[in-house]
């Protein structure tokens, strides 16, 4: 990701998320030391990104979407496995992500990706209010 992507993935952020991240938390990302920023393109346009952070063996998927025109596409897979050889090569052996009770698709997306539903956090998240699940995959 570069800082000239950030308004195509903001687009994104908004249509998918009911509490979109902001340009300044996607800028934090893109510069922290300890984060791996990817977007996927189609003739030269965004169409899904991914941002996680990683130290030492762990790491955690913050923010992964795909616009809805191209979703159900495989975008999704090829940020994800994309984003964990990069983890893999840089000594990562865990990887842990949070989602939503009610996002079923992405619970899916994730279980068929090898992911496991480790705990739940009770108001984890706003707008509205809800839990999440917090899932893990070892690499």
């Amino acid at each position: 990701m570069k800082e000239d992507d950030i308004p195509s993935v903001l687009g994104i952020e908004e249509i998918s998320f009911a509490a979109p991240w902001s340009e300044k938390d996607f800028l934090n990302e893109l510069y922290n030391k300890s984060a791996l920023t990817k977007v996927a393109a189609f003739e030269n346009n965004i169409i899904g990104y991914i941002c996680i952070n990683y130290h030492l063996h762990e790491s955690q998927i913050l923010n992964l979407a795909v616009h809805p025109d191209f979703r159900r596409r495989g975008v999704a897979t090829i940020l994800m496995d994309n984003a964990i050889g990069e983890l893999k090569k840089r000594g990562c052996v865990f990887v842990y992500l949070k989602v939503r009770v009610s996002n079923a698709g992405a619970q899916k997306f994730y279980e068929l990706l090898g992911f496991k539903v480790k705990s739940i956090r009770k108001k984890y998240y706003d707008n509205p209010d809800e839990d999440a699940l917090v899932m893990m995959q070892k690499l």
